[in-house]
């Protein structure tokens, strides 16, 4: 390849893959079609994506063995066509450059300050998972040593970094792996989190020692200077690079952009700090892992220099890093007796160290056997960290190619087994509490007057004033009637990072829970205000999942907290006009059919349009409108069962507007019956407290889609709209959504009202088979030690307690 950057084109008789940038333009392309192909190819594995990721990204098993010496490479044409050897300087540089911000975003997921307040317990695990399988390490190396690694590779590096490479436990790899196995906000997630951060920041103060080890010269002193620099350059970091990083921090404020000058400083000092950590020996990684621990974890800055720079590194970068590695990688090294026992060997003493020591320490510390031996295989979950350690120790000539694989081939073993065996270990039940009240109706026809357990889901703070004001306006008359589980929905994407997932789910006080300056603050204060200042008990949850499956979380939680009715968002948000709405997916809608499908109490659906302002309406100033519509059916009783409920706010006004039919047969007179008997009930219960703020209205034959439309619009002035979601009334539009033919209706643009909009579902098991699989006989829920408080706190129902912030499991309790 010529010295030349760019070529003068190929009509100039020129090949461009004889220059430096139009090659590396094509090398880049084929990896990223290679490395996303292979993640498309595997998914049917049911592996979560973090398997993938891992997959295809290590040398030895994807875009470097296809593109290396083991598939593709056999071309020799192709290979000196695409990858020549003069282009490997620039390639190996780009893929270094990745692999230094790379380092920079891990070191962003650790909180030292977090990691400080670990409990005994977690402490106790962790350094039993190091201290255990890093001296087995030490023994395997031996075994190494005796067969495979030559007599002049150094010797006291090749020993810490297989004692490294057994004890690390990717960090990363596990809140990814907990978040898809709904485990994440469970005591068992957040005990393998904390002790998973301490082992990261162990395992690279051992990989420092071990690369200081590992230089050009075998002199004693001259490691001893460089593990004196290091030290230095840390405490340096700490004293010169934090405060300004902390100065920056704290001028980047919630819900605004952060600055570009902060970013490309904060960038510069990673390229600055991985420059002089290269200048004392110990790689350049290293500074950029400095650098992303002491930034600031308090406040938004963290969170928006990953949103800036991941995608680019994770999607392009790290995978040159790795492609560029597996080029030099021949799998075929492993063949023979001599190398699979080895791996054997190395496989064996990875788990036993790992799990061994994990679950002995967990035993000490009185965990439940089935937990501790479940917490022992998350511990032994490998990652991208022990990717980089590998091949750092490669480059180093302390790991030869045999050596390298073997040791790969381990991790991706240990990691890929870690969820088929947790998924079949760890099966938490207790036992089933009556689940019988699963509509509002029940409740209504319950002379005790029972709590009332609403779970109202949303997906961002915009949301949480109209549900704070529709829950207060549906509390009833009874101090402590009705409670409150607000869960707040988190897609969990192909790009969220671990930081980003652990502080949106970890309680109070735990590691990995930040309070200031983040949208957690937010809904904190919001529920605690709504808390103090209303008689409506609040419960706030955190679900945390892809949106094909996030719909298990909220089922599982409606049956652990034994919800009556289940309240989530309309999958379409107001725009700016109030009166059109755009979607926010279809991944949304399908959401939401989801739980419709199979929930296991009634559900309904909340369009936001504002209700009572931006803001929380304190309970004695409320003053809202109701509108209820009804045609009869078992969702309008449900809706009108809700609806008597605000009615006995003094502050809300009913309007019940009756559509009678003229229908014929046994079901449609059996419906009449009990349409009389719901409409009986309403009015022996309101029409006795209220005086003028409870009307009736009611139409004979009102049943042409011109007369409910123009019924309807005589309402357009009311604050909310009480609906069934599918009753017997003529369509009022084409290609009617979840929200039923007169639901649909009501979000249209032919209504001109700002009335949100609450359209009810009444569970059905007849109706909805799916929801018996969640029948807490057949399938417990998971109990925490929430869970416990919960229950001790339900039975003092006369007796509003504020309560803390304390996000609670959604777990799937498969």
């Amino acid at each position: 390849m010529a010295a030349k950057v760019t070529s003068h084109g190929a009509f100039q008789g020129e090949s461009p893959l004889d220059y430096a940038l139009p090659l590396l333009i094509l090398q880049i392309c084929l990896v990223i079609v290679v490395t996303r192909g292979l993640a498309y190819l595997i998914r049917p594995l049911r592996q979560p994506r973090v398997i993938a990721e891992i997959i295809v990204r290590t040398p030895p098993a994807t875009g470097g063995i296809l593109l290396g010496p083991s598939a593709l490479g056999r071309s020799t044409k192709f290979l000196h066509t695409v990858f020549p050897p003069a282009s490997m300087t620039v390639l190996e540089t780009v893929a270094n450059m990745g692999l230094l911000f790379f380092l920079f975003l891990v070191g962003l997921e650790l909180d030292l300050t977090a990691i400080r307040r670990t409990g005994q317990k977690a402490l106790a695990i962790s350094l039993s998972g190091i201290a255990l399988p890093f001296a087995l390490g030490i023994g395997t190396s031996f075994a190494f040593r005796a067969t495979i690694i030559s007599g002049d590779s150094p010797r006291a590096p090749f020993l810490v970094f297989m004692g490294v490479a057994l004890s690390i436990t990717a960090f990363p790899v596990l809140a990814r792996i907990l978040t898809e196995l709904k485990l994440l906000t469970t005591d068992l997630g957040r005990m393998a989190l904390s002790a998973a951060a301490v082992d990261d920041v162990m395992a690279w103060i051992l990989l420092a020692l071990a690369v200081a080890l590992s230089g050009s010269t075998s002199s004693p002193i001259i490691s001893l200077w460089v593990l004196l620099a290091a030290a230095g350059f840390v405490a340096g970091a700490f004293m010169l690079v934090r405060p300004v990083l902390t100065w920056m921090a704290r001028r980047c404020r919630d819900g605004e952009p952060i600055r570009e000058v902060h970013v490309c400083a904060t960038l510069a000092i990673v390229l600055a700090a991985g420059f002089v950590t290269d200048v004392i020996g110990i790689h350049a990684l290293f500074g950029g892992f400095v650098v992303g621990v002491v930034v600031p974890k308090d406040g938004p800055f963290a969170g928006m220099l990953i949103d800036k720079v991941e995608d680019l590194v994770s999607g392009i970068f790290l995978p040159l890093y790795f492609v560029s590695s597996g080029l030099k990688t021949n799998v075929a090294t492993i063949s023979g007796a001599r190398s699979w026992g080895l791996l054997v060997l190395v496989i064996a003493n990875a788990c036993v160290g790992k799990i061994g020591g994990a679950v002995a320490t967990a035993l000490l510390v009185k965990i439940p056997v089935r937990e501790a031996v479940t917490l022992g295989f998350l511990m032994n979950t490998k990652g991208l960290v022990e990717l980089v350690v590998l091949n750092i120790g490669r480059e180093r000539k302390v790991l030869n190619d045999e050596a390298f694989a073997i040791m790969v081939l381990m991790a991706l073993f240990t990691t890929f087994i870690t969820t088929p065996l947790v998924m079949a270990i760890y099966k938490p039940a207790r036992p089933s509490v009556p689940y019988k009240r699963r509509t509002v109706e029940c409740m209504a026809g319950d002379d005790a007057g029972g709590e009332l357990r609403v779970l109202a889901c949303f997906h961002s703070n915009r949301s949480i004033p109209t549900l704070l004001n529709l829950v207060e306006a549906s509390r009833g008359t009874r101090r402590g009637k009705l409670t409150m589980y607000a869960m707040h929905l988190v897609e969990l994407s192909e790009r969220s990072s671990a930081i980003t997932m652990v502080h949106r789910a970890r309680r109070n006080g735990l590691p990995f829970f930040n309070r200031e300056g983040n949208d957690n603050n937010q809904m904190v204060v919001a529920f605690e205000a709504f808390q103090q200042l209303s008689s409506v008990r609040v419960r706030a949850m955190t679900a945390i999942s892809d949106l094909d499956t996030i719909h298990r979380d909220v089922i599982d939680s409606a049956v652990s907290k034994r919800a009556a009715i289940v309240v989530m968002p309309y999958h379409k948000v107001l725009n700016h006009d109030g009166i059109t709405f755009h979607s926010l997916g279809s991944a949304y809608h399908a959401m939401n059919k989801r739980v419709l499908r199979e929930a296991p109490c009634s559900v309904a659906i909340l369009v936001d349009r504002g209700l009572g302002g931006a803001a929380h309406v304190a309970a004695q100033n409320v003053s809202f409108t109701v509108a209820v519509l009804f045609f009869g059916g078992a969702d309008d009783r449900e809706a009108l069962a809700y609806a008597t409920r605000m009615a006995e706010h003094p502050g809300v006004a009913v309007t019940l507007v009756r559509f009678r039919r003229h229908n014929s047969g046994e079901d449609a007179a059996e419906d009449d019956e009990e349409d009389e008997v719901a409409i009986e009930r309403f009015k022996s219960k309101v029409v006795v407290m209220k005086d003028g703020s409870v009307h009736f209205d009611e139409r004979v034959a009102c049943t042409t889609k011109e007369e409910v439309v123009e019924a309807i619009a005589a309402l357009a002035k009311s604050s909310v709209f009480v609906v069934g979601r599918m009753p017997p009334a003529p369509p009022l539009v084409d290609n009617a959504d979840e929200l039923g033919p007169v639901g649909s209706y009501l979000v249209s643009p032919e209504l001109r009202t700002s009335a949100s909009v609450l359209v009810v579902k009444r569970y059905d098991p007849a109706t909805n088979p799916k929801s018996r699989r969640f029948d807490p006989e057949a399938r417990p829920p998971t109990a925490t030690e929430e869970d416990v408080l919960d229950e001790a706190e339900m039975g003092r129902s006369a007796m509003v307690v504020p309560v803390p912030w304390s996000p609670s499991p959604a777990s799937d309790t498969a």
